[in-house]
């Protein structure tokens, strides 16, 4: 039979329940705010009752089996999905939208601009072919087009740059949140190790740097096996047992055992950090490619994540917008300066080329095509003196013939030019193009001089030959760089010729020799409306430089559209599961408020019992006086 004094132990029962109740309850009150914080609930149960006889089983109070934190580990998962969704959208519109600001496209504003006033000036040299300011205007308007081509690059490049930077915090960021995890997992393994604690906080610590890890990078989390608490409550789902986290199939955390991301920029000569996993045996595998969630993996899609043998990026958006803005340089370069070479001189002298005497031209890496340019001569009074049509086929080589032989190779440029031929079909075996220009290949430059002692005078010019446009024609003095009004080869180094720049008079209207030709101003004129080859990202395209130039313009504003509708759409569901996930675990003041009220109450009345115990003590002790 329980004794008066079972009475006390039972209302003591109730006020420690109580006390840890209101205890609970305040600890969600303060942590209301706290990022990551899943509400905790007392778990109460009866205790054991006495066994008696009779009348039957007393009961012997109360006692608290677990504080138990109110957490769906399958809606938490989901949250984590969406916030690295989200932080990768998000980030990509950012960085997209200020990649848009570089090509401010408006009327008077931007790189077309610049494009279709350079044109306009060509337009007023063919009219006023020797006029020595529009000369001057030009070479100016030249530069104007040459250094906003290669600011917008720059511009480029340096959030390329930026980007590289960031990918290094990051990337530190996440060995920090992993060692952290780890040793959170350690001090979890601890507090559990005791039947019935649960480490709720320590796991809600840990949530929250699952959340972080997962926002900048593809985090997958493993622990153990799923378990739920339907009685104490629907929403709990919780995980346990063994926890590792992979990272786009590599496992960087194991229990409390953390394997750094390796990131190292030593060995590539343009700055670009490259990711590694350090095996237990010390082997680096390379990671790169293999991220694409998060940050980083926004990063890494931006920024490019695949490198050629020089350290080059061979992909990422940025480095695709970069090849684009090349290649349109390129196609302006070389373009120009293949008519520019009709121009007649005495003197063309080629840019050092990497050709060996087997390199076919077609497949040298240059943009040369099959098909015939013609020398074309001219006497010291502007008339056509010779002219000769040159062929590159698909084995033509630079240069395959001997010097000292005097007739040259059909196979080859040298050749072709030195072969003996009647050109001029007079039977004059004296005035022909191989009589009248020496043409040599030394030290990888081809130069093409007029022969003085017997032609002095005498200039030339190269003229490509097309059906119907630029872009069918050779370009072979555009692409060797033979005769330039353009110096370089992409926007990096896009620039009027050093000599024109030092001398505008130098830059020539006329095709032949005489005064008042406008022949190759108007071709230049021209040249804006013709189809020119253009090559980037491995696709060749023909079209006219502002339709080209307006397909990059669109391309980049199609991608930031598109990321602005991924970023929206992301939001979306984000905010979707946010509020499912603070639905079930994020405190709610006014219920917190209510369960204190609640446990206050149950505090009066286990107090009300013992005080009535007391006073029945009184009694007893009372009799025995």
């Amino acid at each position: 039979m329980a004794s008066i004094f079972n009475g006390l132990h039972i209302g003591y029962s109730g006020l420690s329940a109580s006390q840890l109740g209101i205890n609970t309850t305040s600890h969600n009150i303060t942590n209301a705010e706290t990022e990551g914080y899943s509400r905790q609930r007392v778990v109460q149960q009866s205790t054991i009752p006495l066994g008696t006889i009779m009348p039957g089983a007393q009961g012997n109070g109360t006692q608290v089996k677990e504080i138990v934190r109110i957490h769906d580990e399958f809606v938490f998962s989901r949250f984590r999905s969406e916030s690295q969704t989200k932080e990768f959208s998000d980030f990509q519109r950012q960085t997209l939208q200020e990649l848009s600001t570089y090509f401010p496209e408006m009327e008077n504003v931007g790189i077309k601009f610049d494009m279709q006033e350079y044109f306009n000036l060509w337009g007023d040299l063919s009219i006023n072919p020797e006029n020595q300011a529009v000369k001057v205007a030009l070479a100016q308007q030249t530069q104007v087009l040459s250094q906003d081509l290669q600011q917008t690059r720059t511009r480029i490049t340096d959030l390329q740059s930026t980007l590289n930077d960031q990918l290094k915090t990051s990337i530190d960021e996440i060995n920090r949140i992993g060692f952290q995890i780890a040793s959170l997992n350690q001090a979890i393994i601890e507090t559990e190790s005791i039947a019935g604690q649960h480490a709720n906080d320590l796991r809600d610590q840990r949530g929250v740097l699952e959340v972080s890890l997962s926002k900048l990078v593809d985090a997958t989390i493993f622990e153990g096996n799923l378990t739920s608490d339907m009685p104490v409550s629907r929403d709990i789902v919780e995980k346990g047992g063994n926890y590792s986290v992979n990272i786009s199939g590599f496992n960087v955390i194991d229990g409390k055992t953390f394997h750094p991301i390796v990131i190292d920029n030593k060995l590539n000569p343009n700055g670009f950090y490259k990711l590694s996993y350090e095996r237990q045996d010390g082997i680096l595998i390379p990671m790169d490619e293999a991220l694409h969630g998060g940050r980083v993996g926004a990063i890494l899609d931006l920024r490019g994540s695949s490198f050629d043998a020089n350290g080059d990026l061979q992909n990422g958006q940025l480095q695709e917008i970069i090849n684009q803005i090349d290649g349109f340089a390129a196609g302006l370069v070389e373009s120009t300066n293949n008519l520019y070479a009709q121009g007649a001189q005495e003197k063309m002298t080629s840019d050092t080329l990497a050709l060996e005497d087997t390199n076919a031209l077609v497949n040298s890496g240059l943009n040369i095509k099959t098909g015939t340019f013609d020398i074309v001569a001219y006497d010291i009074d502007g008339n056509i003196a010779a002219r000769r049509s040159v062929t590159i086929a698909s084995t033509t080589v630079m240069d395959d013939s001997s010097p000292t032989l005097p007739n040259g190779s059909a196979n080859s440029i040298i050749g072709q030019l030195r072969l003996s031929q009647d050109d001029n079909a007079d039977g004059n075996a004296t005035n022909d193009i191989d009589d009248i220009l020496n043409a040599t290949y030394i030290n990888g430059q081809l130069q093409l001089t007029i022969n003085n002692i017997d032609f002095a005078g005498y200039t030339f010019g190269i003229v490509d030959n097309q059906e119907s446009g630029l872009a069918s024609g050779t370009n072979f003095a555009g692409a060797i760089g033979i005769s330039r009004f353009f110096e370089g080869d992409s926007a990096k180094d896009i620039n009027l010729e050093s000599s024109l720049r030092d001398d505008p008079a130098k830059i020539r209207a006329n095709k032949s020799p005489v005064d008042g030709d406008n022949t190759l101003a108007n071709d230049m004129l021209q040249l804006q409306f013709e189809s020119v080859s253009f090559s980037a990202n491995g696709i060749s395209t023909s079209s006219n430089l502002y339709g080209y130039f307006d397909a990059v313009v669109t391309d980049v504003g199609t991608r930031t559209n598109a990321a602005i509708a991924r970023s929206e759409t992301a939001m979306a569901k984000y905010n979707a599961v946010l509020q499912s996930y603070e639905s079930i675990s994020k405190v709610n003041i006014d219920e917190e408020m209510v369960s204190l009220i609640k446990y206050q109450t149950a505090y009066g009345a286990s107090a009300k019992i013992i005080t009535t115990i007391d006073q029945m003590m009184e009694t007893l002790l009372g009799l025995k006086r």
